[in-house]
């Protein structure tokens, strides 16, 4: 089975750990996932390994910190989600040796991480299964939610790649972002309730009359958004955008009027 290590990095990120999870998988042959920034024991590691293959789950600047060290002190193959070449190198500061899609492998040794295409967090997310589980990225984390925000943020595939996630039925979820997810199925669910009840909310708060995304940021949200507000306002932003695709609000982006249906 797949070795899957995890490197708890302190870094400037909004997650509430205030880290993010790096990733070295494979023992004989290496992929280093998600070097958002160095420590000891990541450093330690990778000597200690044949890193082969670098690369990120997506380029938000809180998952790519190091890349370019790592990348120049392995000599290892930096890959790049095909079609975001640009976005990887302006993230990163590493032009990308190769690129991959869906469905390929990226071998480890005896094994192999398959890519999947996980868009929803991010434009270029993907996920990289294993035999011994899903590196997740950001697509999923043991406790709370995740931040599925405009103008990069897309409810509906962040729908649908967890239903990806949960039809795959891995033994484990590796995420960006605290521990390990073992029970993948139970965590994929209360991850799509939690965005279908926001998505009731932000419904129920537009038919009510909140008529701009503030109204229903307002209406859709009873806790204290102290320090977070802008995520959640992103948030709903987000979930208007989907409700307007799928034509039950009416959506003016210009002016940010909102209306129902």
């Amino acid at each position: 089975m797949t070795s899957i290590r995890r490197f708890s990095v302190p870094v400037e990120t909004r997650a509430p750990t205030g880290a993010t999870n790096a990733y070295l998988l494979g023992d004989e042959r290496s992929m280093l996932v998600d070097p958002a920034g160095r420590t000891a024991a990541l450093d330690e590691a990778v000597r200690e390994a044949t890193v082969e293959h670098v690369a990120v789950t997506h380029t938000h600047p809180d998952h790519v910190g190091a890349v370019a060290d790592y990348a120049a002190e392995t000599g290892a193959t930096v890959w790049a989600r095909r079609g975001r070449e640009d976005r990887f190198a302006a993230a990163t500061g590493v032009e990308p040796d190769r690129t991959f899609a869906e469905g390929d492998r990226i071998p480890l040794g005896g094994d192999a991480a398959t890519v999947l295409d996980v868009p929803g967090h991010a434009p270029d997310h993907v996920a990289f299964e294993t035999d011994a589980g899903i590196v997740a990225g950001d697509i999923v984390v043991a406790e709370g939610s995740v931040v599925v925000g405009a103008p990069e943020g897309d409810v509906r595939a962040y729908l649908v790649a967890l239903r990806r996630l949960y039809a795959r039925n891995p033994d484990a979820l590796f995420p960006g972002h605290g521990p390990v997810v073992d029970d993948p199925r139970a965590t994929c669910e209360r991850l799509i309730r939690h965005r279908l009840d926001r998505e009731r909310r932000v419904l129920d708060a537009i038919r009510a009359g909140a008529s701009d995304v503030d109204a229903v940021l307002d209406a859709a949200y009873e806790k204290d958004l102290a320090g977070v507000r802008d995520l959640a306002r992103a948030t709903v932003e987000a979930h208007v955008e989907k409700l307007a695709a799928e034509r039950r609000v009416r959506y003016d982006r210009e002016t940010g009027r909102v209306d129902p249906a």
